[in-house]
């Protein structure tokens, strides 16, 4: 490999069992620190791919996620809460893992080394050139996602990626790539710590900032969201009595009626 692999190198700590609890905490957090600043160097990466997003998602498209263990793990649960939290289609966001739903809760051995199976799974969902698929790897070096990407690239699909490894093979085959270098783990080549907190920012980043961009947001409020429990069905009423100046009560009735803050705003001048 022509680049360096600083999620592999050796960790700034030695003797960790000889730490107290104490000492392994704050030392854990003292790494962590340095992961929003790493992020924000990677923002001009981010925006150009979010501007991309929006603009397919405008247009009918999907975006999808693919990645293997805890890269393929946070892009799934970034695209499972995009229903509840802005109210868009399961279809919308997808999140693709190696090894299958599976693999969700338990590792498959040597599913990230396929180097057929990631776009074998983008063709069960008939991916064409309306779609964007970003791939997910700490490492910048999984099979299943860097061959898939390839063909998507063969076939004019827009790609992305977030890695923690500049310069990798991911990055380079990725059309919009984010790298987001924040060295060495901890514990030595875990990266489930420093790179997958890198990646869960820059995962919310990317849903949060396209779903306000197609209007999902209004103010500050989740206006689209689904009302799936009490808890959300309480934070909808709230809105309603803020936005509308309406007593508790009312925006009940109301909510329930339209079954939608949005609907609710839209119809409230008939009311």
């Amino acid at each position: 490999m022509d680049f360096i692999k600083t999620t592999e190198q050796d960790s700034n700590y030695n003797n960790l069992e000889k730490m107290s609890i104490n000492q392994l905490l704050i030392n854990i957090n003292r790494e962590d620190q340095t992961v929003p600043l790493a992020v924000e160097k990677a923002i001009p990466q981010i925006e150009k791919l979010v501007y991309i997003i929006v603009q397919k998602l405008k247009n009918g498209g999907r975006l999808f996620y693919m990645g293997a263990g805890t890269s393929g793990r946070l892009g799934i649960v970034d695209a499972s809460e995009c229903p509840p939290t802005f109210g868009v289609s399961h279809d919308v966001v997808i999140g693709l893992i190696a090894g299958g739903d599976k693999a969700i809760r338990k590792a498959i051995e040597f599913a990230e080394d396929s180097e057929d199976q990631g776009w074998k799974d983008l063709q069960a969902y008939d991916i064409n050139k309306k779609d964007i698929v970003i791939g997910i790897a700490a490492s910048g070096t999984t099979p299943y996602v860097i061959n898939a990407l390839r063909k998507c690239n063969e076939n004019n699909i827009i790609t992305g990626c977030i890695t923690c490894n500049a310069k990798s093979p991911l990055e380079l085959t990725a059309k919009f790539p984010i790298s987001v270098v924040v060295g060495p783990e901890f514990v030595t080549g875990s990266s489930r710590m420093k790179a997958g907190t890198a990646q869960k920012l820059v995962l919310n980043m990317i849903s949060t900032a396209a779903m306000i961009q197609l209007g999902k947001i209004k103010g500050n409020k989740m206006i689209d969201m689904q009302l799936s429990n009490n808890k959300l069905v309480e934070r909808g009423e709230k809105m309603l009595v803020s936005e509308l100046n309406l007593d508790q009560a009312t925006a009940k009735v109301l909510l329930k009626k339209y079954g939608s803050v949005r609907d609710v705003i839209k119809n409230f001048a008939n009311e």
